[in-house]
């Protein structure tokens, strides 16, 4: 019933009203046509505008366009249209997004209409929009920026030619507005009241049909991505549905004006679907006819509705409303926006009309169909929080009957206005809620024609797949849809990662925490964090954490507990955080620590996964915490925590326990509570079983440490999950995978099968057999995601796709589209830019010639080309350097009529200006800023002199850091104008001023406070008094790091002005104030805290009483450490006012009281810890014996270890019952007894050894004289260690029977003896080495001569230690009767004998070995033959360390008298001996055991059939090993050789799946290539035949080139010819093939034409002529290990090469005569050499990977230095770069391309990523390097430091050496 009168009243109202209300005229649309400024679509029946360029983008639903298109057909879109065709005739959706104010097909031809648009930033057009927004969109807080008018002006329908009729003059006028901010667009269709005249249109293929299509009007997406592969339809929304609701579109609105209709098109945040305007209901003009307008849409579902208020009239503004007045009579049935104000809700919209938006009304509209949603779903309202529509009141349901009361309110539309308010446990922090309109029951739908509705409003996957993961898939259940992660995915569905793989995290972490009372701030340190899933091992480290808070925080585990929980080791029936929360959550966390209270709160915010799927977290932490000293361990024992999960919620609170050992302090306890809760946001479409209540997580090892010196907190957490009560060490769970001890990598996943097996998978993205996993290059194998013009980027696990140069991502975020370039008008004024695919092409217009960036009206007029400025300026006005539109702010250059710079350039944003030169350099010195005269250009430059010192000093400073913040507290000097320190000098940011003299030296006593005036520094220096102990006591402590920061909380004295202390000093930092004597000592009673009256310090003392006992050490004791820290848990005794101890003690922090008798002991049973009751102290205790001396030292011996072990060997006094010393006392370890006095100390002559009988201590002793010199000297000898063990090699003097020192003295040890005088000092020249024949000492000394240099040095050779012990294997040099040298010297030790000069000096050649003939030293020298290389060899062997000390152990070759390698070599410490070639290599089979017979070396020896020679294979192996460091990685390659060394048939690259068949010699089988899991098959029956006919090793050069790149590739030498710059492959060919070989270095002679090349397999150096049939010749093939870096040096007919495995340097002439060596010490594993001709220099690598380096020297070997040895890690490749005379680098370990002046100076990066980098060249502004990553030959530009090319030859083995060949010399050769 109530329905029906409703609808009867609804009805009735409609039918009373007269239409008196008209549409818009024309002359209220928005401005249009060309004096507005307006574009014109070109005539024709499918055309489509240039594209319109946004100056900002525009949100379209919830996509980002920045271009628009305008076509014929009554349409807008945000991309380039299909043809006609494809859509004109269909229905909505369209396949691309489209603004449709009349979609029909239009035609324009013959002039029947024009199409006006253009983009505009007019006052007035914003502001009418503005003012229209408001209207229909109240809350809206709406100021458009930007607004697009499109204007379609008499057009008419398409009309087939033949028809027989004549063409229709049924013309439509209509508009449409889209205006737009930052975050929101919103879009007016105007239809005047004359506008629509046809309605619809024929399709073009209707085969004589009369039928006709009504227009579409709406709104649609267009197609969407999803699953990175698929496209489904997007949302759209409809206004029209036959062509009744068209004719209605001009005579009914949606905002209270007809003809006018407003809609919410796109927000920033989240946006599902339309939200068209209502002022007072849909409706405000009611039709004229039966029919009426259908609006399509879909509303979302909802479970609670509110009622709006009751519309309210105002009949104070009714008059204002006449323009406009309804059609019904009655005001009271006058719709009006709630909330007083209604002047605006019918207003014409006029540019001038004010703008007074509702505060009620604004509300979204639902319309029923089964499109799309109109709003978002209500919790993530698309709105953001400034633009939140105000709620409504409380509902209010209408009573039975009431419904004509209800018409009453709402007198159109019989709706109920709902309000939508969101579950608390969902909503959105950014998205409080929305609102809707929507029908209540079932549905409605009412004959008129008018309105449709519906409540089918269900959130679907179709709408809302975008918002899962590329990794999940959707599915829809009854309420609405979710997201599931796709099998080998795990997470939450919005989030979701590959399954097994290990995880990262990274993020910021600030706030202010307080340790102790000092506060520090953590400005956006880096936090990361590393998880291995497969374990559960979380590994957090946060950087830069300052030092007083680094140890602090230690216990604070639970702040990487957070990622052990997201991704702990799940036991059965339990799961990882991360599968509930995802990648976006918030923590809160808050730890109270105890005893002291401490608070602290966590807030960790996860942001989703960034574009390498790695988690970020931010981490807030403030509070306070308590001190831990520095240098504390932290240690936390393993624990459980459970897990209470509700909705969107998990909390947890525990109790944890942790110590603290540190060395003032040693073990404490303490403990902390933590209470926690996560929340997130969930799904609970699915009714899935829910999670599992509780759930407990272990945490098995917890372990925590600070770096002081990298500053790094580092926390490493084992967790597991699991159900509460679960053990997950029981025997149940004894499966490895669950165990975390199983074997699989890092990046596999562990899968338990029965009992304890288990099997181990690689994660998604990684291949392998689970060992050892692989990631899978989606790039090169085909499997990426990336579409059209984008590139493939290869990521750990995964992929990302970039676009190519020319193309951005479409809204979609995944597809590529062509950025167009004519956007940014880079054409000239009078030419036409022409968009392509990628690029652009501009055209002058016709009248015009030229190339389009210059155009002329003169034809044949020479068009002057762009010049340098010019191209600058327009690259930088088109965006083309930074890829997109000019950004704001950016510098343009300018440029004069001739296309030269303009000497004076400006920057238009800053004001700044300076002068440039000819290529716009600017000239320094010539900057000026804003509001300063510019510098004439037109003046030269005046020479520049050298920076000063303080200018060096001021620029040295470092103002900002790395990321650009400015770094606070830095001191800057000030220089003047000539660069000299000003001699006032302030600090900016302490404000202390001091003066300085002429070198920046602060002036002593200059210095002033902040706020004091300043010192006259022009005044000269009066005598400097010296500095009082005050002044030095101040200026001692440091207020300041070495960084120039304060440091906070240190006490700094006070003095007066005469440098004395003042008497009453205060504490900065604590407050505490207090008095001091004249030394600055505290007088005692006189400190006072902070906020209390301080003591008169000038009041004199009371008589003080000295201090007592007590006092003293209550006094003593340190409770702040040196920097004013308070030191927690010492012991700080307690005195009575008296002064003396209290009976009763307590310790502050552990809480243990004992009693104390009168001189603080401690009283022994009165100890109780705390929360026991204390013992009664004034309670008398009996009275105890005191201890005896005996006992004090019997109990003092320490007989146990730390650890409780006993130890051995100690002595332990036996006492008496009396507690006196027995007697007699015995060593219980070693037996020795001994008589003792009461004393305890030994009685000489009383001891006996063990199995003697003792002495009768009982017996009294004889008088005994007093000790003598020579006795105490004997007995001071400490020969017996304090655990009782006796000291071998102590000299002890001899005494005779009277206690005097015998004449002659001798050491026990060394055999030495010498005469002394009565004091013991040994008389000069007297001693004598053992078994020499001894001095008399009893005669008489002779007039002593002085010391000559021989005996010098043997007195300074020490032979005995400072404690008196011989110095075992020193040299002692052997001096005649003389004092000379003796001719020859032999060392006692290792038995070396050779000749000395008269200086001592070593005559090279005499040397002899320990069982050789001597040389005979009296003969002359004859003249010195060079050193041969086993000499060289011997002599590199350090034998003595730089103490001369011998070197055990080493290996020291012998030569003959020849310097040839002795036939025989034996290793002095192993005994091994073995035969050797001349080369100084083992023969094989011929080493032996010490104590076996020697092989006979001169006798060929036959090689065993296992001691064969070293194969190809074998040493192409080892040699590739080398380079990697001795460790390949995984993916590295390196040769597999069969155990009779001969090439395994099947290669690999490591352990990888990319592998490929070689024949006997290691060439690859064309064909057999394989990246299968399954290797190819190589046996002999399926491979193709491995033995074929060898090549000729003859040369074939490439033809008709004039330069070719040479690469040295294993077995073969190939030429890639050069094209320009560019790599010709297609002339590629092998130049020469070398059966056998590894050639590795490559040079090439210019002169000759002539390629030389080391063979590392052969050990030879080779070359050949570059002309056809030439064969190589061999230049050297002896004394060669590792022959691998070659240079030519073209002028002076000399190569250089390095052969790393002896670590020289070598050289020879081009025939290979000549040889020498350069350099043989101080290299480790030389590489590359390369030879500058012109200079004359040498430079080469040393690839030390502990310090590697880069030398010079001249190429004849003088003048050797460092060029650069800082920054490099394995410097393989190099080269010269001729143009700028800078040696340049390739580096394999910093993977950077570098270049330096040969001096050092001027270092520059050319690129920073390179791969694997082996050889270099340089030509013509390009660097070629050969790469052991890319298997071929890469091309970088020196200028742009891009790579431009690349050539990957057919077989794919590693290229080592590379050379430039030219057919005639380059000027700067080298």
């Amino acid at each position: 019933m109530e329905r029906g009168v409703m609808l009867a009243v609804c009805l009735l109202c409609w039918s009373c009203s007269v239409c008196v209300v008209t549409a818009i005229k024309r002359a209220d649309m928005f401005p249009y046509g060309t004096l507005s400024g307006d574009l014109i679509l070109a005539e024709g029946d499918d055309e489509t505008s240039r594209v319109l360029s946004l100056p900002k983008p525009l949100y379209f639903y919830g996509s980002l366009f920045s271009q628009l298109y305008v076509a014929t057909n009554g349409i807008i879109s945000g991309q380039d249209l299909p043809m006609e065709k494809q859509y004109v005739d269909d229905g909505f959706p369209t396949d691309f997004p489209v603004v449709a104010p009349f979609l029909a097909d239009i035609d324009t031809s013959g002039g029947r209409g024009q199409i006006y648009y253009r983009v505009t930033e007019t006052p007035s057009v914003l502001n009418r929009v503005a003012q229209e927004v408001h209207r229909g969109f109240p809350d809206a807080k709406f100021t458009p920026t930007h607004v697009v008018v499109a204007t379609w002006e008499n057009v008419a329908a398409y009309e087939e030619q033949t028809r027989t009729a004549g063409p229709s003059n049924k013309v439509n006028t209509f508009q449409a507005v889209i205006g737009y901010d930052e975050t929101d667009s919103y879009v007016l269709f105007l239809y005047p009241e004359d506008g629509l005249n046809y309605f619809g249109t024929r399709p073009k293929e209707s085969y004589n049909v009369e039928i006709e299509l009504p227009a579409r009007v709406g709104f649609s997406r267009g197609e969407v991505t999803y699953l990175i592969f698929s496209r489904t339809e997007g949302p759209h929304y409809s206004v029209t549905s036959d062509e009744q609701s068209v004719k209605n579109l001009y005579q009914v609105g949606n905002t209270g004006i007809p003809g006018v209709w407003l809609f919410h098109t796109g927000n920033r945040y989240s946006f599902d679907n339309i939200v068209p305007a209502s002022i007072g209901g849909l409706l405000d003009t009611p039709p004229t006819g039966g029919h009426g307008l259908s609006l399509d849409s879909t509303t979302p579902e909802y479970g609670e509705f509110e009622e709006y208020p009751d519309n309210t009239f105002d009949s104070d503004n009714q008059e204002e409303e006449d323009d406009y007045p309804h059609t019904g009579g009655d005001p009271e049935f006058q719709p009006a926006p709630a909330g007083g104000d209604h002047s605006e809700s019918l207003q014409p919209a006029s540019p001038d009309a004010p703008s007074s938006p509702s505060e009620d009304s604004g509300n979204q509209l639902s319309y029923g169909s089964e499109d799309v949603p109109l709003t978002s779903e209500p919790r993530y309202n698309s709105e953001p929080a400034e633009r939140q529509y105000a709620p409504p009141n409380p509902p209010e349901r209408v009573p039975e009957g009431d419904a004509q009361r209800t018409l009453k309110r709402q007198p159109q539309v019989p709706l109920e206005v709902v309000d939508v308010y969101p579950s608390h446990r969902n909503e959105h922090p950014h998205s409080p809620g929305g609102h809707v309109v929507s029908v209540e029951g079932d549905d409605v739908d009412f004959d008129t024609g008018v309105i449709q509705y519906t409540t089918e409003n269900k959130e679907t996957c179709a709408r809302f797949q975008q918002q899962c993961s590329q990794n999940a898939f959707c599915s829809d259940y009854a309420t609405g849809f979710c997201c599931h992660c796709r099998p080998g995915f795990y997470g939450n569905g919005r989030h979701c990662l590959p399954e097994g793989a290990p995880q990262r995290v990274s993020g910021k972490v600030s706030g202010t925490v307080t340790v102790g009372s000092t506060p520090v701030e953590l400005n956006n340190i880096d936090l990361h964090a590393y998880i291995v899933v497969g374990d559960g091992r979380a590994y957090t480290a946060i950087s830069q954490v300052p030092e007083p808070v680094g140890w602090a925080l230690m216990p604070l585990a639970p702040i990487g507990e957070l990622f052990g929980w997201l991704f702990a080791l799940e036991l059965p029936n339990s799961q990882a955080g991360f599968k509930i929360t995802g990648a976006e959550f918030t923590r809160h966390a808050e730890v109270i620590f105890y005893p002291g209270n401490q608070r602290l709160s966590i807030v960790q915010t996860g942001h989703g996964l960034d574009d390498h799927n790695h988690l970020t977290v931010d981490t807030v932490v403030s509070g306070n915490v308590p001190f831990l000293p520095p240098g504390a361990e932290v240690t936390m024992d393993p624990f459980k925590e459970t897990y209470q999960y509700y909705p969107s919620v998990a909390t947890s609170s525990s109790v944890r326990e942790f110590s603290v050992v540190s060395a003032e302090r040693g073990s404490e306890s303490f403990s902390f509570q933590l209470k926690q809760n996560i929340t997130y946001r969930d799904c609970r479409h699915d009714n899935r079983a829910a999670v599992l209540e509780t759930l407990q997580i272990t945490m098995e090892r917890v372990f925590v440490m600070y770096v002081k010196e990298e500053r790094i907190l580092r926390y490493a957490i084992t967790n597991k999950i699991s159900p509460v009560r679960v053990d997950p060490t029981g025997p149940e769970l004894v499966n490895p995978c669950y165990a975390g001890n199983h074997d699989c990598d890092t990046t596999a996943q562990c899968i338990p099968l029965e009992g304890q097996v288990f099997q181990c998978q690689c994660a998604t993205g990684y291949r392998g057999d689970g060992h050892n996993c692989y990631d899978i290059n989606e790039c090169d194998e085909g499997l990426s995601s990336c579409g059209a013009h984008s590139q493939c980027v290869n990521l750990p696990g995964s992929h990302r796709c970039q676009c190519q140069s020319g193309y951005e991502f479409g809204f979609d975020g995944r597809t590529c589209v062509d950025i167009d370039e004519c956007s940014s008008t880079p054409c000239h004024i009078s030419a036409r830019c022409i968009n392509g695919l990628g690029s652009f092409l501009c055209q002058c217009q016709p009248g015009f010639y030229g190339d389009g960036f210059y155009c002329s009206q003169t034809e044949g007029q020479t068009v002057r080309p762009r010049s340098q400025c010019e191209q600058h300026r327009d690259r930088l006005q088109s965006g083309m350097e930074q890829g997109g539109p000019p950004s704001p702010g950016a510098f343009i250059p300018q440029c004069d009529s001739d296309g030269r710079y303009q000497p004076l350039q400006c920057h238009g944003s800053t004001g700044h200006c300076w002068c440039v030169d000819f290529r716009g350099q600017e000239r320094t010195g010539t900057r000026t800023p804003p509001g300063t005269a510019p510098k004439d250009c037109d003046r030269p430059d005046e020479p520049e002199r050298p920076k000063t010192y303080c200018e060096q000093h001021r620029d040295s400073v470092q103002t900002t850091s790395p990321e650009g913040y400015s770094i606070v507290g830095a001191y800057v000097p000030q220089c003047d104008a000539d660069g000299q320190y000003t001699s006032l000098q302030c600090h900016g940011s302490t404000g202390h001023c001091w003066c300085v003299d002429g070198r920046g030296q602060e002036r002593a006593g200059t210095r002033t406070s902040p706020g004091t005036p300043s010192v006259d520094c022009d005044k000269p220096d009066e005598p400097e008094r010296p500095k009082t102990y005050c002044e030095q006591h101040r200026d001692s402590v440091q207020t300041t790091s070495p960084e120039g920061y304060s440091i906070v909380g240190a006490y700094v004295p006070q003095c007066d002005a005469d440098g004395q202390y003042t008497s009453l000093q205060c504490h900065g930092s604590t407050g505490h104030c207090w008095c001091v004597d004249g030394r600055g000592q505290e007088r005692a009673g006189t400190r006072t805290s902070p906020g209390t009256p301080s003591v008169d310090c000038d009041k004199p003392d009371e008589p003080e009483r000295p201090k007592t006992y007590c006092e003293q050490h209550r006094d003593s004791v340190q409770t702040t450490s040196p920097e004013g820290y308070p030191i927690v848990g010492v012991f700080v005794p307690q005195c009575d006012s008296n002064g003396q101890y209290t009976s009763q003690q307590c310790h502050g922090s552990t809480g243990h009281c004992w009693c104390v008798d009168g001189r603080g002991q401690e009283r022994a049973g009165t100890r109780t810890p705390p929360g026991t009751p204390s013992v009664d102290c004034d309670k008398p205790v009996e009275p105890e014996r005191p201890k005896t001396y005996c006992e004090q030292h019997r109990d003092s011996v320490q007989t146990t270890s730390p650890e409780g072990y006993p130890i051995r060997g100690v002595f332990v006094p036996q006492c008496d019952s009396n507690g006196q010393y027995t007697s007699q006392q015995c060593h219980g370890s070693t037996g020795h007894c001994w008589c003792v006095d009461s004393r305890g100390q030994e009685r000489a002559g009383t001891r006996t050894p063990p199995g003697e009988s003792a002495v009768d201590c009982d017996r009294p002793v004889e008088p005994e004289r007093p000790k003598t010199h020579c006795e105490h000297h004997r007995d001071s000898v400490q020969t017996t260690s304090p655990e009782g063990y006796s000291i071998v090699g102590a000299y002890v003097p001899q005494c005779d029977a009277n206690g005097q020192y015998t004449p002659l003295q001798c050491h026990g040890s060394t055999g030495h003896c010498w005469c002394v005088d009565s004091r013991g000092q040994e008389r000069a020249g007297t001693r004598t080495p053992p078994g020499t024949q001894r001095k008399d000492c009893d005669r008489p000394d002779e007039p002593e001569r002085p010391k000559t240099h021989c005996e010098h040095h043997r007195h300074r050779a020490q032979t005995i230690s400072p404690e008196g012990y011989p110095i075992v294997g020193a040299y002692v040099p052997q001096c005649d009767a003389d004092g000379q040298y003796l001719p020859l010297q032999c060392h006692s030790s290792t038995g070396h004998c050779w000749c000395v000069d008269k200086r001592g000096q070593e005559r090279t050649g005499t040397r002899t070995l320990h069982g050789t003939q001597p040389k005979d030293c009296d003969r002359p020298d004859e003249p010195e033959r060079p050193k041969t290389h086993c000499e060289h060899h011997r002599d590199r062997v350090q034998t003595t360390s730089p103490e001369g000390y011998p070197i055990v152990g080493a290996y020291l070759p012998q030569c003959d008298a020849e310097g040839q390698y002795l036939p025989r070599q034996c290793h002095g410490s192993t005994g091994h001996c073995w035969c050797v070639d001349g080369r100084g290599q083992e023969r094989a089979g011929t080493r032996t055991r010490p104590g076996a017979p020697s092989v006979d070396c001169d006798r060929p020896v036959p090689v065993a059939p296992t001691q064969r020679p070293e194969s190809v294979c074998e040493r192409w192996r080892t040699s590739l090993i080398e380079h990697y460091g001795g460790k390949p990685d995984a993916q590295q390659y390196v040769p597999q050789c069969e155990p009779d060394g001969q090439f395994s048939p099947v290669q690999c690259y490591g352990e990888t799946t990319y592998c490929w068949c070689v024949d006997q010699d290691g060439r690859e089988v064309p064909g057999t290539r394989s990246h299968d899991v399954v290797k190819p098959a190589c046996l002999p029956s399926v491979a193709p035949p491995t033995v074929r006919p060898l090549p000729r090793p003859d040369v074939t050069p490439p033809t008709n080139t004039d330069i070719t790149l040479l690469y040295a590739q294993g077995q073969k030498i190939g030429a890639l010819p050069l094209n320009g710059t560019r790599l010709d492959a297609t002339r590629s060919k092998t130049l020469l093939t070398l059966h056998g070989s590894i050639v590795v270095g490559i040079a090439y002679d210019c002169k000759e034409n002539q390629v030389y090349w080391t063979d590392l397999s052969a050990r030879t150096i080779n070359r050949a002529s570059m002309a056809t049939g030439a064969e190589p010749e061999i230049l050297i093939n002896t004394n060669l290990v590792s022959p691998e870096g070659l240079a030519v040096d073209v002028k002076r007919r000399l190569m250089f090469w390095v052969d790393s495995n002896p670590d020289i340097i070598e050289s020879a002439n081009l025939d290979g005569s000549g040889r020498r060596t350069l350099f043989d010490t101080d290299l480790v594993n030389p590489r590359a050499i390369i030879v500058v001709s012109s200079t004359g220099t040498l430079y080469w690598t040393d690839w030390n990977r502990e310090a590697p380096k880069i030398e010079s020297s001249s190429v004849d070997g003088q003048n050797r230095r460092v060029v650069v040895s800082d920054g490099i890690g394995l410097p393989n490749a190099l080269t010269y770069d001729s143009s700028s005379g800078q040696v340049c680098w390739a580096d394999a370990g910093t993977k950077r391309l570098e270049c330096v002046s040969p001096d050092g100076s001027g270092r520059r990066v050319v690129h920073p990523s390179l791969n694997y980098p082996f050889s270099m060249v340089y030509y013509r502004n390009h660097f070629y390097y050969s790469d052991w990553r890319r298997d071929g030959v890469i091309a970088v530009n020196k200028d742009s430091s891009q790579i431009t090319d690349e050539y990957l030859p057919d077989q794919r083995s590693h290229l080592y050496g590379i050379a430039i060949a030219t057919t005639h010399c380059l000027s700067g050769s080298h």
